[in-house]
């Protein structure tokens, strides 16, 4: 079998666990390129773009002659409706794809599921469902039944293939995930948690990824050991909300308490967190990013706009004020961090003053990478439903969406040309030829751009080198070592 991701770097630790799990049930995996009996596609749900290209993927894995099995986010979301529609694509197609839909709750038997697919055995598609109902509306009730029963797993764990390993913490309920490594490499996504528990009036993710739940730290820490072990020498923590980390364990502070001892894991010489809520960052959370020892000065805040107005209407906490507040504090303790947010464009109700909130955030705010999408109605979300009169035409939000795009191609050039002289930790990846070699910067994510570094001497993926900055391109860095 072949597995195919789409999506973010949760995604691409759920396909770990299930390729982990398939090759523990007797399935080998095959490369890229490679013919296969059956494609796993895990696909993304986020955006129509996401849905899009997820939808593509499955056509064209059926289009080898290969069986398909669609896991992930949109065949969670969707599920019989999503098998109905290939099966009626099949109807009108001389050349059908024979798509089997999957659910979260198939995971922990990926590999009996994918004998079925493998053997025409077609299972009825599961039924989308709120997964916020299925576990406790209080947070501290959550751990308990995440420990309950599980059926139907047929992992044997007392002789598991080379490269897996035991884990936990999945997006169902299961005692024991395993995870296998897929694409090497030197850095590597830690889940932290799964879910969330906020309403953002535009967000459907927590329909489908259920209530926030957290993994218990001693299961982190084990981990984060065998990545140290497998080559790994940088863990990029992954969840919906990291800033909720603990409050479904009893304490909202233990993400603190947690980091110092992930980045003491034997070969990891950097931690860096993602995904922080503005309006969830505690000073002390704040202090033990900005100032412990291995763990990146790096803040990825969700700020999704800057206007007052537009974030009460998302359901959201802010304004340029006190977003602005907040990165000063930041650079209070730690003048040379990294901090990158996405924004959203168009929204119902947007109004130029809005825009303009959001103009001068940016330009004060002097961020290091910045993502713009031009707003989209989410099936099932409160935005989806608001009055005509405020949705914006497509070519309008589009517009905005090019301009905001510009402004933050702008802005992101000018931060890097600002880090000209500064000295940065750099961790190599790769060869960049002409004597290079290409990393990213402790202020620098998976998706910020790189720096690239001359050193006069051989450096290897996994070096971690103090350098200078001496070039900007874009985004990018050059430095010398």
């Amino acid at each position: 079998m072949s597995l195919v991701t789409l999506g973010c770097a949760r995604n691409e630790v759920d396909s770990e666990e299930l390729a982990a799990r398939l090759a523990a049930g007797g399935w080998a995996l095959r490369g890229e390129g490679e013919d296969a009996d059956v494609v796993l596609v895990n696909t993304c749900g986020f955006i129509d773009a996401a849905k899009q290209e997820s939808i593509d993927a499955v056509l064209a894995a059926g289009a080898s002659g290969a069986r398909v099995a669609a896991v992930g986010c949109l065949a969670e979301r969707y599920g019989a409706d999503l098998a109905a529609s290939f099966d009626e694509a099949d109807e009108d197609d001389d050349d059908p794809v024979n798509v089997q839909v999957l659910g979260f709750d198939d995971y922990a038997d990926i590999a009996a599921r994918l004998d079925d697919v493998l053997a025409g055995n077609k299972r009825p598609a599961h039924v989308a469902r709120d997964r916020r109902t299925l576990l406790p509306v209080s947070p501290v009730s959550r751990q308990e039944a995440r420990g309950g029963p599980v059926t139907g797993s047929t992992v044997d764990l007392s002789d598991l293939p080379p490269g897996v390993a035991p884990a936990s913490g999945p997006p169902v309920f299961s005692d024991t995930v395993l995870r296998r490594r897929l694409s090497g490499g030197v850095v590597a996504p830690l889940k932290i948690a799964s879910g969330c528990d906020r309403r953002c009036s535009f967000c459907a993710i927590p329909s489908f990824r259920g209530s926030f739940v957290s993994r218990r730290p001693h299961e982190l820490i084990k981990e984060a050991a065998w990545l140290g072990g497998d080559g790994v020498r940088e863990l990029v923590l992954v969840s919906e909300n990291s800033t909720s980390y603990g409050k479904d364990l009893g304490d909202l502070r233990l993400l603190e308490t947690v980091l110092p001892e992930l980045a003491k894991a034997e070969g990891i010489v950097r931690v860096r967190v993602s995904y922080l809520q503005p309006a969830e960052v505690r000073p002390g959370l704040i202090e033990a990013i900005a100032s412990t020892p291995g763990v990146a000065p790096y803040f990825d805040l969700s700020f999704q706009h800057a206007s007052g107005p537009v974030l009460r209407r998302m359901r959201r906490f802010g304004d340029r004020a006190r977003f602005i507040d907040l990165i000063e504090r930041i650079r209070r303790l730690a003048p040379d961090a990294g901090v990158r947010s996405n924004f959203i464009v168009g929204f119902p109700g947007e109004t130029a003053e809005d825009l303009r909130e959001l103009e001068l955030f940016l330009t004060q705010a002097r961020l290091d990478a910045i993502g713009v999408f031009g707003y989209s109605d989410e099936d099932g979300t409160e935005a989806a439903g608001f009055a005509g009169q405020d949705k914006l035409p497509q070519e309008e939000v589009d517009r905005r969406n090019r301009e905001f795009h510009d402004l933050a191609d702008e802005l992101m050039a000018q931060r890097a040309e600002e880090r000209i002289g500064e000295l940065v930790e750099v961790l190599i990846e790769e060869e960049a030829g002409d004597g290079g070699y290409e990393g990213r910067a402790a202020h620098q994510g998976p998706d910020d751009g790189s720096t690239t570094v001359f050193a006069g001497r051989p450096l290897a993926p996994g070096d971690l080198v103090t350098a200078r900055v001496v070039e900007s391109l874009g985004a990018d860095l050059v430095a010398r070592a």
